[in-house]
């Protein structure tokens, strides 16, 4: 695999050498050294200072940079530079600027400033990539490619009104099909000419003022998001096929931004054209660490249990909150464990070295103002430096194994939030969040998966809000119910097509059989009103009565078994809950929001009917996980608070990698700290405990 490739789990991040004076150059190198830095991605803004004019190239810094790397033993990851085009290409060129939704066109500025569907960016972008690919394909310090930088960003102007004319007559080839998909009979708005079409903007189609992504037609909003997202990638591929056209066994990304849940972009579709999937990461000090490990095991899930690179995070401070604290002492240490863990086969940072004016000049860094080694964070980085090259490439390529599915889908993610819905607070990605907490609760990992995943590997399979149900899915989910799969979704499921029409017949649509209900109504309360979710039958540990919000629907079963009930409103007594046996497999259904409590109980219950156990017993605050290579299992144990915590790691002798001491029976966890344990395997239990 490609993460084989590296020598080791790579260690390092962001240098930006051209921002300081070459006498320093050297000292970075000692300090790199020091602290094990072996990785440093250079030139991702440097296209103004690679090409001041149409004609003129100028990479001789870049050659010192790069030699240098070499020089010290350091590896480079090398930017294309296309993430920030220069002063004079906007000066000439100004089709190549963005223009905003409410019709006004930028100015030279900021960065992620280009449209993607400009010629003169996409000439230029690619002229530039060929030329660097040609110069440093035979250089000794290039292991990796780094296209752009957090790609994105949306843009209204004629390029791309244009070129969304032509993305749709390719995908739905008639107008006749175009106006059936988007209901256009609705407000008199069909389309008679591909002219006729203008993007949906807050000069068009837009609701709400123009301020948020809520627009009068859903089915043409959604379609340019998928243009967008599909806009952006046919940038980076032509990016991808320059580097390859010179150098066809490249490794070849870029780096995801909006930790891991960017909306705008569909990675699922990025995927394939990735080597091996980057992500920028930058928690909070206060931000859950369910919610990091959600966004790893995404970027795990995008190429099916591959391996991933945490491209960027902060080793202390970030510079663009209203407040930025330093992160405590180990944490930094903590949660780079935590991507280890999860799938990551990189350590990296923005930045090696603060830069020393503009906006991130405050940006925490492996090299502070200071210049020296004699600061906390500094001693911190060797530190873990020190032991990534001490676990040298044991844990390269290890991949998770897990028997819970749950279904991640960006076309249903923009659907469910873009208006005309029940509820504006309605998030697709918190309800994601809320159901993986319950699995994370009970040390049970989880893989995420597509629409095109095969499904017989997981026991069980989770849905939530699967309002867009597309073609051959329903199918599909009821074949593996069939052959025995366990399968759980949510209100608002089975509303809509791909275009998102609703489906005639009544919901949840397609998945009705599947199910074994009929959904009537649909209920929305307010955030500070609340119902009740009363269980008829006990399961497992729950039993009684617990809170619920958000959604309340009225069901009719067809078939399925009602296992808890509405406590009140005029809907009490209705299902609330249900179990539909399905061939040799059964399908549930929540018609509400229930309290975090109930869906961590629930969880616990669904996978001890399917034999999936806890992998090890900790308190919540300790994280557990584990990654699988030929015959060995590591297996991850992270201590997140601030106290002594005693596990039991089974009976067998177990080598803990960090300290190289050999453990068995109960061990002692400090807080903020990590062990991995390493043992072979004795069988594929994937969720059971060591024995």
């Amino acid at each position: 695999m490609i993460s084989r490739t590296f020598p080791k789990i790579m260690y390092g991040g962001d240098y930006n050498p051209e921002q300081f004076p070459k006498e320093i150059w050297d000292e970075d190198m000692r300090l790199f050294q020091l602290a094990g830095i072996d990785i440093a991605t250079v030139n991702v803004f440097s296209w103004a200072l690679n090409q001041p004019d149409e004609e003129t190239y100028e990479f001789g810094w870049l050659d010192e940079v790069m030699n240098k790397l070499h020089e010290n033993g350091m590896y480079a990851c090398l930017g294309t530079g296309t993430a920030a085009h220069p002063a004079w290409m906007a000066r000439k060129h100004p089709d190549i600027l963005t223009v905003t939704t409410d019709g006004k066109k930028r100015k030279f500025g900021r960065r992620h400033n280009s449209c993607p569907n400009s010629p003169t960016f996409r000439h230029y972008a690619e002229a530039l990539v060929r030329k660097l690919a040609e110069r440093y394909k035979g250089h000794p310090a290039l292991l990796l490619w780094h296209v752009n930088n957090e790609i994105g960003i949306r843009c209204y102007c004629d390029n791309c009104e244009n070129a969304f004319r032509e993305w749709l007559k390719s995908r739905y080839g008639t107008l006749e099909r175009l106006n059936e998909a988007w209901y256009t009979r609705f407000w008199g708005h069909t389309y008679y000419d591909w002219e006729d079409i203008v993007l949906p903007s807050a000069l068009s189609e837009g609701l709400s003022g123009g301020n948020s992504d809520q627009t009068a037609f859903q089915g043409m909003t959604l379609d340019y998001y998928r243009f967008n997202s599909d806009s952006w990638l046919a940038c980076y591929r032509m990016e991808y096929n320059a580097i390859k056209s010179f150098i066809p066994d490249a490794v070849v990304t870029t780096n995801f931004q909006g930790n891991g849940t960017y909306k705008p972009l569909d990675y699922f579709k990025w995927a394939p054209y990735l080597d091996i999937v980057a992500l920028d990461i930058y928690p909070e000090n206060q931000t859950p660490e369910s919610y990091m490990a959600l966004r790893y095991d995404l970027m795990r899930g995008l190429k099916d249990g591959a391996p991933f690179m945490l491209m960027e995070q902060t080793p202390s401070v970030l510079n663009w909150k209203t407040v930025n604290p330093a992160k405590r002492p180990g944490v930094m240490r903590l949660r780079s464990y935590q991507a280890v863990a999860r799938g990551a086969d990189s350590v990296m940072f923005f930045q090696l070295r603060r830069s020393l004016g503009a906006y991130e000049k405050f940006h925490g860094a492996v090299i502070d103002h200071a210049g020296h080694e004699h600061t906390r964070v500094f001693k911190e980085c060797t530190e873990l430096g020190q032991e990534l090259k001490q676990l040298g490439n044991q844990l390269l390529d290890a991949r998770v194994k897990s028997k819970v599915g749950i279904l991640f889908d960006w076309d249903n993610w923009w659907a469910v939030e873009l208006g005309g819905g029940p509820s504006a607070h309605l998030k697709y990605v918190d309800h994601i969040q809320k159901y993986y907490d319950a699995f994370y609760d009970n040390h049970i990992q989880v893989d995420f998966i597509h629409v095109e995943t095969d499904l017989t590997p997981y026991e069980l399979v989770v849905a939530p809000v699967l309002y867009m149900v597309k073609p051959g899915y329903a199918e599909k989910l009821e074949q593996y119910v069939k052959n025995g799969g366990t399968f759980l979704t949510t209100f608002y499921s089975g509303v809509a097509n791909e275009n998102d029409l609703v489906t005639a017949g009544g919901y949840p649509g397609e998945l009705r059989e599947l199910l074994g209900i009929w959904v009537e109504e649909l209920d929305a309360l307010h955030p500070d009103q609340k119902n009740k979710l009363v269980l008829e039958m006990n399961l497992g540990e729950l039993q009684g009565t617990y809170e619920c919000g958000l959604l309340c629907e009225v069901v009719h079963s067809e078939g399925a078994e009602i296992v808890a009930s509405f406590g009140s409103d005029y809907y009490a007594g209705s299902p609330a809950l249900t179990r539909n046996r399905f061939g040799q497999g059964e399908a549930w259904y929540a018609a509400t929001d229930p309290s975090r409590t109930f869906l961590q109980q629930w969880v616990k219950y669904l996978c001890a009917s399917k034999g999936i156990t806890s992998l090890l017993e900790a308190p919540k605050d300790v994280e557990i996980i584990q990654r699988h290579k030929d015959e060995l299992l590591f297996t991850f144990v992270l201590n997140h608070s601030d106290q002594v915590h005693k596990i039991h790691v089974g009976t067998r002798e177990q080598l803990e990698l960090l300290s190289g001491t050999t453990v068995s029976g109960e061990v002692e966890l400090l807080p903020k700290s990590v062990a991995i344990f390493q043992q072979m395997k004795e069988a594929e239990t994937c969720g059971s405990a060591p024995a």
